[in-house]
């Protein structure tokens, strides 16, 4: 028995007919005869190249074999006509009449692994020979072929234009225009490829295992060219092509996915064990269809980036609403200190984190954070940041302690590209006495009322960098009268869109100095009245964040 020495078993049987359509059978049984008979498994009584009983297909023991029936055209493997029982390998590819059958070791797909494979083939324009015909655009096209006008090309035309015009989305739409193609040139199989930056990525495919030249690949796409081989086997330059022989390619169609002036990737066509010679017709054809296709793609897709923008604005405007609802409504109401905080993300979330706890004991904890970053990720790690203080300062009896430990939870949880700066002071507002500690942080500014200003420097490393840092805390005294301002960079960086110039730490501690006098929500909307000012109304480049505390009697 001629045919591979080691045992093969399939899984399935794909067929593939003349009109491009591809049939999946389960090897369920141990025998299945294919003809034009109706007694056949397999029937196809419209083949006028099959005989009655054409062929049989075979399992025994060493695997699954073919056996010509005395077929009047004879039954071919792999291109060579067959004397006696065949053993099938891997590959291995039956053609009888119109009918080709292609066996297969693992379940078929749509689109399966590595469809495409390009290849060097064709180096060079020349090497494309007179067997070859192209049509650089739609107008050359319909200008070259007046039998677009009529007939079956233009009804292909016109339910293509119609199926095209219904919304789907890009997937399905990408099959659309691979069955239609296929179906109106009468290809045996197919694939269309978009080109995703530099890469033509498989978008639909009928059939597999497709190699295509890298000059074919170059000319639709770089050329914008339309191409047509008629029979690869008597083309020079395909005849030797290893490829082309073992797909045994007789005819091939490639055109440009164009629209106006730009491809966005190819349609290729062929047709194996010579189901049909492609003509003119057809290459005329498939390029006015595939410009449509262009067209269509093109406006789907946009149609996708506009949903998914919506869609994607619609999740920050809720993410924004849910991070609002994790910073204070309002602050609290505690005897002697007068509160107030603030805070403006640049885009729709942000990672400026402020907070108010207080204490039994009538002591309130002021707090504000800075994530590195705008934007989601940052307002991620803020929520991170929120719950853990919640959590971690319900006694704030040693807050060196808790910031330490509260820098070895971040660490162990935040990126490497990511970090905190922290601030956290609890005042009494019976004694006056501040204890704070700062990782990292702007130093907030004590305003006293006597016109000096004392700035509350750093106790330690920002948070989520070192898991070995510790902390220390340390006092300050606000007399009756005295501000304590909380900020973020997002104040002092603000710059003028006219000159090279920050609104800067002296710059706000002047502004305080003026306004030390005014109540707490007074002098949160006078900074950031000034804020604005300074940068001429000009969009916030980063998160403002202002707490304010100004002790008052009890």
């Amino acid at each position: 028995m001629a045919g591979v020495a080691a045992k093969f078993v399939p899984r399935e049987l794909l067929i593939h007919t003349p009109d491009g359509s591809t049939r999946t059978l389960g090897l369920d049984r141990d025998r299945f005869t294919l003809g034009r008979s109706s007694t056949n498994e397999l029937c196809y009584p419209e083949d006028a190249g099959l005989s009655r009983q054409h062929l049989v297909l075979e399992r025994d023991p060493e695997g699954w074999s073919v056996r010509d029936l005395g077929s009047k055209n004879g039954t071919y493997v792999n291109g060579t006509r067959i004397t006696g029982p065949y053993l099938l390998g891997p590959n291995d590819r039956v053609t009888a009449g119109h009918i080709t059958l292609d066996f297969s070791a693992k379940s078929s797909s749509l689109l399966p692994d590595n469809t495409v494979i390009f290849i060097d083939g064709m180096t060079s324009t020349a090497a494309i020979s007179n067997e070859v015909s192209a049509a650089t655009s739609l107008e050359g096209v319909l200008s070259q072929d007046k039998q677009l006008q009529a007939g079956p090309q233009m009804q292909a035309l016109i339910r293509a234009g119609r199926e095209l015009a219904g919304n789907m989305p890009l997937d399905d739409l990408f099959n659309l225009i691979m069955n239609l193609s296929i179906e109106a040139v009468g290809a045996a199989r197919g694939v269309l490829m978009t080109l995703e930056g530099d890469d033509l990525v498989a978008r639909a495919a009928r059939g597999e295992g497709f190699r295509i030249s890298n000059a074919v690949r170059d000319r639709v796409i770089r050329d914008k060219t339309s191409l047509l081989v008629r029979d690869a086997r008597l083309d020079e330059a395909f005849a030797e092509r290893m490829s082309i022989v073992q797909q045994q390619i007789r005819s091939m169609l490639a055109v440009p996915l164009q629209t106006d002036d730009r491809v966005i990737g190819l349609i290729y066509l062929d047709s194996p064990h010579f189901v049909h010679e492609f003509t003119k017709d057809d290459l005329s054809l498939l390029t006015v269809m595939a410009n449509v296709a262009a067209i269509r793609i093109e406006h789907t897709r946009l149609a996708e980036v506009e949903h998914a923008e919506r869609m994607h604005a619609k999740e920050l405007e809720q993410a924004a609403d849910i991070q609002r609802k994790l910073l204070p409504p309002h602050a609290p109401d505690v005897p002697g200190v007068d509160l107030a905080g603030y805070n403006a993300a640049c885009r729709t979330v942000g990672g400026d984190y402020y907070d108010f706890l207080t204490y039994p004991d009538g002591r309130v904890a002021l707090l504000v954070g800075d994530v590195a970053g705008k934007g989601m990720p940052a307002a991620l790690l803020m929520s991170s940041l929120q719950a853990r203080v919640q959590v971690l300062f319900d006694d704030p009896d040693d807050l060196a302690k808790l910031v330490t430990r509260l820098n070895r939870i971040i660490t162990s949880n935040c990126p490497t590209n990511r970090f905190i700066t922290f601030f956290i002071g609890v005042l009494d507002p019976k004694t006056g006495e501040l204890v704070y500690v700062n990782a990292g942080h702007n130093p907030p500014l004590l305003v006293h009322k006597n016109g000096s200003v004392e700035k509350l420097e750093g106790t330690g490393v920002i948070l989520g960098i070192l898991p070995i840092a510790q902390y220390e805390q340390k006092r300050a005294h606000l007399d009756v009268g005295d501000v304590v301002v909380l900020f973020s960079d997002g104040v002092t960086e603000a710059v003028r869109p006219d000159v090279d110039e920050e609104f800067g730490e002296d710059r706000l501690a002047d502004v305080l100095l003026d306004l030390r006098n005014q109540p707490a929500q007074a002098i949160i909307d006078s900074v950031n009245q000034r804020v604005q000012e300074f940068t001429c109304g000009a969009p916030p480049a980063d998160d403002i964040t202002l707490v304010v505390a100004k002790r008052v009697k009890a």
